[in-house]
C-alpha cells in the first residue's frame, strides 16, 4: 500500500501501469453495474486509483474509498468545493461517508 502524498501526479506515479485495462466496471450489492471508468484520456488517473484500489484492498468500502481520496490529494479538495465536477472522486466521497460498497471489475482489453 502506498502513503498517499498531496500531489495528485506524484502519488499516480507509484501506483501500477493501466496499459492492459479496457474499463472498470462498478458493481452495487445486487450484481448491477452502476457505473463505468473507461480507460481513455482525462480518465486514467481514476482508472489507476480504482485498479489499485480493487488489488489492495479487494472492494470498495468506506476504508478503500478513504485512503482513495488521499491518493488523489488535492483534486480531492477541488470535488468537495465542485460537487458533479469530479464524478469518480465523488463516488469515493459518497462511500466514505457511509454509501454502500462496490464491488471493483477490472475489464481487460482483449475482454472489451
Amino acid at each position: 500500500m502506498i502513503t498517499p502524498g498531496p500531489s495528485f501526479k506524484d502519488n499516480l506515479q507509484q501506483l501500477p501501469a493501466i496499459d492492459s485495462i479496457a474499463r472498470i466496471d462498478l458493481i452495487d450489492g445486487t450484481g448491477t453495474v452502476v457505473a463505468t471508468i473507461e480507460n481513455q484520456p482525462g480518465k486514467q488517473g481514476s482508472v489507476a486509483v480504482y485498479q489499485y484500489l480493487q488489488a489492495t484492498f479487494g472492494t470498495l468500502d468506506a476504508k478503500a474509498a478513504r485512503h482513495g481520496l488521499d491518493v488523489f490529494g488535492e483534486h480531492t479538495a477541488d470535488a468537495r468545493s465542485r460537487p458533479g465536477a469530479h464524478p469518480n472522486i465523488d463516488r469515493l466521497i459518497a462511500i466514505a461517508d457511509g454509501a454502500e460498497p462496490l464491488a471493483i471489475r477490472i475489464i481487460a482489453k482483449d475482454h472489451a
